[in-house]
């Protein structure tokens, strides 16, 4: 099992003794090399459940063990490794920094793992190819499409070889066809071997997922294996 939650709730306190629960008593379990898709409206949790599930934040009660090791109580310190180790993000808006080249981005998780420049830079090349996008790795992100981008942006979360792939509305800035060579990527990333987790409010998007989790008010209303997921083309 790479991810095991246990009765795990989140509330944020809001002053006054004012406490908004936004997550209540989650139980979920996701095995190496499954392509999975969390949905639910605004204010469902789904988000608070990204974050927790990479690191980002820690529960106010339960467990989450990731490769069965409890990573609810660490500090930030250890957070930060395991994200650096563990998780690689994929965001809506790329979060790419302009100035610097395609290279140089995907290179930048090595930088703060303190890999020695050689072997980042042959790994990050290594990672652009992957996503077929070795051939732009000199240009900056204002001289790459918005698929470019983002491609670079998988490349990034792959660098580190990382436990799963976390994509934050990975199509959510991209028009339609650009959309769906994203999601042709994911099925080849998947096919490969990467255990993936697509955060979205889209079912379209969704239906590219063999499994989709549905979150409503905090807990989980549906949990299905889809037998027929969508095949980019």
């Amino acid at each position: 099992m790479l991810i095991e939650i246990k009765n795990m709730t989140k509330d944020y306190s809001l002053g006054n003794d004012i406490v908004v629960p936004a997550l209540k008593g989650i139980n979920l379990a996701i095995d190496k090399n499954e392509y999975v898709a969390i949905m639910g409206p605004s204010g469902s949790g789904k988000s608070t459940l990204m974050n927790i599930l990479g690191c980002l934040d820690t529960p106010t009660s339960g467990h989450y063990y990731f490769n069965g090791t409890d990573v609810s109580a660490f500090d930030d310190d250890e957070l930060s490794t395991m994200r650096n180790r563990e998780i690689g993000f994929i965001f809506q808006n790329f979060n790419l920094l302009p100035r610097l080249n395609a290279l140089q981005n995907v290179e930048l998780p090595l930088v703060y793992a303190g890999v020695a420049p050689a072997e980042r830079h042959d790994r990050a090349i290594k990672a652009l190819e992957r996503v077929q996008l070795a051939h732009r790795m000199d240009h900056k992100p204002s001289e790459l499409s918005g698929g470019q981008r983002q491609r670079v942006a998988v490349a990034r979360a792959l660098v580190t070889n990382p436990g799963i792939l976390l994509a934050d509305e990975p199509t959510g800035a991209l028009d339609s066809k650009t959309g769906e060579e994203m999601m042709r990527l994911f099925h080849d990333l998947h096919s490969e071997g990467n255990t993936i987790i697509v955060i979205t409010h889209e079912q379209d998007i969704a239906n590219y997922a063999n499994r989709n989790i549905f979150i409503k008010d905090g807990m989980i209303s549906s949990d299905t294996i889809n037998p027929n997921p969508t095949i980019a083309k």
